[in-house]
């Protein structure tokens, strides 16, 4: 039977979960265990954990909600995933092909043009 057993309270020694309560859910070797409680659940290497001697009644692969439950009663804190507030993606301004449009050729699409023969000639003999 080795130290790190399932139940196991620890502290974290490495990382950025650094001295925080955690507690042995499952062990995966020699080497590494899997932890949850006041840290993120992960894979963790025995050489990052300082074992207590307190050791808690879960059973192997104990589902989160399980040691949150163990923590709430130990009064202990529990770390909760808090999601970032994700920012809206700003909108990507698109060149014209070609050309790119002014005021002047866009009027000019907006109008239709009217052929040459509808125009009315005037006569220069009506002007002089």
């Amino acid at each position: 039977m080795s130290i790190f057993e399932v139940g196991r309270i620890c502290v974290k020694l490495a990382g950025r979960d650094a001295g925080r309560k955690c507690v042995i859910v499952e062990e995966l070797d020699n080497h590494y265990v899997l932890v949850d409680g006041d840290v993120r659940r992960k894979k963790v290497n025995i050489r990052h954990l300082e074992p207590l001697e307190e050791i808690l009644d879960i059973k192997e692969k104990a589902s989160t909600e399980t040691v949150k439950a163990f923590f709430a009663k130990k009064s202990w804190t529990i770390w909760d995933k808090e999601s970032k507030k994700v920012a809206d993606k700003p909108k990507a301004i698109r060149k014209g092909q070609g050309k790119e449009a002014t005021p002047t050729t866009a009027k000019a699409k907006e109008t239709k043009s009217i052929p040459e023969k509808a125009v009315k000639k005037t006569s220069k003999k009506k002007e002089e």
